[in-house]
């Protein structure tokens, strides 16, 4: 199965990209992993984005995809492969195509955005250990201390309500056209954003007819 994840930050995608990763066995590809990979390998297209990163400009969208096409070429993705955070525009969709990158179905995972900025603005994160909690799913045993070192727990900034609303906007301006452009080409599956990780998950496989 090749499967592009969709949906707003904070829906959930790379927990469940995890899951289905374990359930079917085949990897997840995230774009921030591979960039680095790139870099830190000195493929002939990480060497060109390593060039335009230390010269402090974004990573054009043609060398993203190229990087995401040396990474689908690779042993372990002849089975399926997952896509998460690529693509984000309707340019980047488009530049999968022409790079030859077909997808079986693009799964969206829709989640309201006051849910969203409940779940986000209530994640903390050990500034000793990077452990993650959240105040209401997954709280420390000790408010503001990690379980794991004693480490104090913060929230990042990219978790603040005026992050996340600013976050959210720049999906539905952006992002959000996706579901559009792979309904047209009855790529398009959408399912709830449960409130439990495992009722989402359930829903994701029943979907996609995993059993």
């Amino acid at each position: 199965m090749k499967l592009i994840l969709l949906g707003a930050p904070g829906a959930g995608k790379g927990t469940q990209a995890d899951i289905i990763s374990r359930k079917l066995e085949i990897p997840t590809i995230s774009t921030g992993n591979i960039l680095r990979a790139a870099v830190r390998e000195g493929t002939p297209v990480g060497l060109r984005a390593k060039a335009i990163i230390e010269a402090g400009q974004l990573v054009p969208d043609d060398v993203i995809m190229g990087i995401v096409s040396e990474r689908v070429a690779k042993d372990d993705c002849k089975n399926g492969f997952i896509l998460d955070g690529v693509p984000r525009t309707i340019a980047q969709a488009d530049a999968l195509e022409e790079f030859g990158i077909n997808v079986d179905c693009a799964l969206c995972i829709d989640v309201p955005d006051d849910v969203i900025v409940r779940r986000m603005s209530g994640r903390r994160t050990c500034s000793e250990c990077s452990a993650t909690y959240h105040v209401e799913s997954n709280p420390p045993k000790t408010e503001g201390i990690c379980d794991a070192c004693g480490g104090k727990l913060t929230i990042r900034k990219d978790d603040l309500p005026e992050t996340v609303l600013s976050r959210l906007s720049v999906y539905h301006a952006q992002t959000e056209p996706l579901l559009d452009y792979y309904r047209s080409r009855g790529k398009l599956i959408r399912v709830e954003g449960e409130e439990t990780i495992e009722a989402t998950s359930k829903q994701v496989f029943k979907t996609l007819g995993i059993e």
